[in-house]
């Protein structure tokens, strides 16, 4: 989790809400990232901004690639927010097992705040999941970045 909070300073340093996440495998590290939302995405040599590049979906990406396959077998999503719904419903798409955050989010916190997506027994995956590990760092570093733009 201390990782996935360097990215979430890295994200705040690029002016992107301070979340990042970490992919591990086999207790390795398999990627990492943060909010790019607002700086950009690289596709195809291009960057644009894209509103679906959260932290948890651009590790997706990024372990997927890494792998060579969709499905995130055996590994561990760190990150220092609780997912949203479209994080949340990715995570169980690409078939992570277990997900730990750090703080949860009440306006948008879909792994146990305002809905579980991650735990949904109607669904055909669901995950392992962890919280609090880090959570008053990520809080802290969530206030102060929104208390520098009021």
């Amino acid at each position: 989790m201390a990782r996935a909070l360097e990215q979430a300073r890295a994200a705040a340093v690029r002016g992107e809400v301070p979340v990042g996440a970490v992919l591990v495998r086999d207790g390795r590290l398999l990627c990492e990232a943060h909010n790019r939302t607002i700086t950009g995405v690289d596709v195809g040599g291009e960057m644009f901004a894209d509103p679906t590049a959260h932290a948890e979906m651009v590790a997706i990406r990024r372990g997927a690639r890494a792998m060579g396959d969709w499905r995130l077998q055996d590994t561990t999503l760190y990150v220092t927010l609780e997912p949203c719904a479209m994080c949340a419903g990715a995570i169980v798409l690409a078939r992570i097992p277990r997900v730990v955050y750090a703080a949860s989010d009440p306006k948008g916190g879909m792994a146990g705040t305002l809905g579980n997506i991650l735990q949904d027994a109607r669904l055909n995956h669901r995950c392992e999941v962890a919280t609090g590990v880090l959570a008053e760092a990520s809080a802290e570093l969530l206030r102060e970045f929104f208390r520098e733009r009021r």
